[in-house]
């Protein structure tokens, strides 16, 4: 493979960066860096810093309010007649698999791309409505547009009659697919992880769709009450997803969007 097909898009670089440092665990390890550097100077302070740390650490860290984060995004499930009145359907990508080793190719779309692609097939055919695949390639090699397709056609059966593989983030999803679908196909089912939708259904309604949120894989509680007070790195890595698409939707408002 090429340099210049694993190259890294430089704003994502940066966005990515930017987010192991904003969000835990990386905020949480710079407390705790900043909370050991004040120790000698300033021990009341530091000591507060520190256990103020770890009771975050260990909220976060629960399955109780990792489906909190998580459920406060997620809209209803649309109605059916809201999806019979759509123009077209739009699965965004959710990221993909650069060292797959068990595909021919060497690449495959996520588990996260997986789910939405496997949703988008169920509406397509139950709704009979033509279907457009979005996602670029911002870490490199083939871009998730080109695999969902395949995914779709070849997996699913389902055809694909937009592909929009220039995008780097939910941002870009949007404003490329609008070159593709509009004006005639304004009204569009959205398809997406639910917590997702918030963000993503602000960047096509600004990019001037009119939008049904198509949420799938939504968030399910803990059924037991001991365990979801018992910390683990997955309900960790839910509350660092749900915290940055909540940072997500304060940026797109604080840019008036």
């Amino acid at each position: 493979m090429h340099r210049a097909d694993t190259m890294i898009a430089t704003t994502v670089l940066i966005k990515n960066a930017l987010g192991s440092l904003l969000l835990p665990p990386g905020v949480l390890l710079l407390a705790l860096g900043v909370a050991l550097l004040l120790r000698r100077r300033c021990p009341r302070g530091s000591g507060w810093l520190l256990g103020g740390t770890w009771c975050v650490f260990y909220l976060l860290s629960t399955p109780m309010v990792a489906t909190w984060l998580a459920q406060g995004l997620e809209p209803p499930p649309p109605a059916p007649t809201a999806l019979a009145t759509v123009d077209a359907l739009v699965v965004l990508g959710g990221g993909k698999r650069l060292h797959a080793l068990d595909q021919p190719a060497g690449e495959s779309i996520n588990n996260a791309t997986l789910t939405r692609v496997r949703y988008g097939a169920q509406l397509a055919r139950r709704l009979g409505k033509p279907l457009l695949v979005s996602g670029g390639a911002p870490k490199g090699g083939t871009a998730e547009a080109i695999l969902m397709r395949d995914a779709l056609e070849h997996e699913f059966g389902v055809p694909v009659h937009w592909v929009e593989a220039g995008s780097n983030d939910t941002s870009d999803n949007a404003g490329e697919t609008a070159r593709l679908l509009l004006p005639a196909h304004r009204r569009i089912a959205l398809i997406s992880q639910a917590w997702h939708l918030p963000r993503a259904t602000r960047a096509f309604s600004a990019a001037g769709f009119d939008v049904v949120p198509a949420g799938t894989d939504y968030t399910a509680p803990e059924p037991s009450a001991l365990l979801a007070l018992m910390p683990n790195a997955t309900a960790l890595w839910q509350s660092r997803t749900a915290l940055h698409e909540w940072l997500g939707l304060l940026w797109y408002r604080l840019r008036g969007q």
